[in-house]
C-alpha cells in the first residue's frame, strides 16, 4: 500500500554520514518535531538525478528553507558512500544525504521501483513529500520517466500554497 497525505511516516532506520562515520537516523529523528522536504531519486549519479533533480534542490535551498522547511533531504538507494561522495560533488551542503541501501523504507513508503530491466535491482520511484511533525502534507509521485511534480520549484510553490 502506498503512503498517503494524512499518513504518519513509517519507523525506519536510513544512513547519513557524518564528521565521524557513517550514522544510522530513524524516522521519529528525521521528521519528529520538524517539517522536512524530502526528495528521492532512482539513483545517485543517474542523468536525471544529477542533472535536475538534486541540483535544483541546491540551487532553491535557501528559499524551501525560508518557505518553512527545516530540513531538505535526499533519499537514494544507494550506500553511504555514494550518496556522500553524490553530496560532495554537487556541493549539496544544505541537504541531508540519506541512504535506503536495501530499499527497505522506500518498500514501506510503498514507492519501490523494479529497475532490473536496467541492472539497478530494485529501487526507489522519483518522488518529494512534504512532512510536518511525521505526517505527510504532500504528496508528490513522478509517472514513469517523468520530472515535474518532485522538482524543488514545484515542491516550493505547494510550501508557499
Amino acid at each position: 500500500m502506498t503512503i498517503k497525505v494524512g499518513d504518519k511516516i513509517p519507523s525506519s532506520t536510513l544512513t547519513t554520514m557524518t564528521a565521524s562515520g557513517p550514522t544510522p537516523v530513524t524516522t521519529e529523528e528525521l521528521f519528529g518535531g520538524k517539517k522536512v522536504v524530502l526528495f528521492s531519486v532512482p539513483g545517485a549519479f543517474t542523468p536525471t538525478c544529477s542533472a535536475k533533480h538534486l541540483p535544483g534542490f541546491v540551487q532553491h535551498a535557501d528559499d524551501i528553507l525560508a518557505a518553512g522547511a527545516d530540513t531538505i533531504a535526499c533519499m537514494s538507494v544507494n550506500d553511504v558512500f555514494v550518496m556522500d561522495a553524490w553530496a560532495q560533488s554537487a556541493d549539496a551542503d544544505k541537504i541531508t544525504m540519506l541512504a535506503d541501501g536495501n530499499g527497505t523504507f522506500a518498500t514501506t513508503l510503498g514507492l519501490e521501483l523494479d529497475a532490473s530491466s536496467f541492472g539497478m535491482g530494485t529501487r526507489s520511484q522519483r518522488f518529494a513529500m512534504i512532512v510536518d511533525d511525521g505526517v505527510v502534507t504532500g504528496l508528490f509521485i513522478e509517472g514513469p520517466g517523468e520530472f515535474r511534480v518532485s522538482s524543488a520549484e514545484y515542491v516550493l510553490s505547494k510550501l508557499k500554497d
